[in-house]
């Protein structure tokens, strides 16, 4: 090898090396498949004070709902849009049933949420959330926004069924 290759090997900058998304950094455009449906990231919805991400998945006319919360490890959670309504946001329960399932409030939060793409709440203002789980590991979410309520029923997801395809 002559010097002047050297020289140049020296000077000439590397490549940075390639990012793997993980669930926690999919972003719009990205496609994801969970349990042998592929899926469109079509909005992503951010918490930051509860490292949690709330993505909108798309195939077709299907649109679902995937819980991404970062704390030890990754918390995977998939869910569907479901009617219902509350009377007042300030006496939500701490016990929900629903279809004879006995729901447990687990957590409930307030903050910003930053907003993407399409999701269920387009502005990024201040949210409220409550999440509950039953004794048969079924999840429930409610989200109310500026007089608007959305209600969502799911199940965990393993990691192990999440495969993310970069767009």
């Amino acid at each position: 090898m002559s010097v002047f290759r050297r020289i140049i090997n020296l000077v000439k900058k590397t490549e940075p090396a390639i990012v793997e998304k993980t669930p926690y950094t999919l972003s719009v455009g990205d496609i994801v498949d969970i349990s042998f449906s592929s899926y469109t990231v079509a909005g992503r919805t951010f918490f930051p004070q509860r490292q949690e991400v709330f993505l909108t998945l798309k195939d077709g006319s299907t649109v679902k709902y995937m819980q991404v919360a970062k704390r030890e490890t990754l918390d995977l959670a998939l869910f569907e849009a479901i009617d219902g309504r509350l009377e007042d946001i300030s006496e939500v329960p701490t016990t929900i049933e629903m279809d004879g399932t006995l729901y447990h409030m687990g957590d409930q939060a307030v903050g910003a949420a930053h907003a993407s793409g399409d999701t269920s709440f387009p502005s990024s203002d201040e949210r409220y959330l409550w999440d509950f789980e039953s004794d048969d590991r079924k999840l429930l979410r409610i989200e109310w926004q500026a007089g608007r309520i959305m209600l969502y029923e799911g199940e965990t997801v393993l990691p192990m069924e999440v495969k993310i395809i970069q767009s």
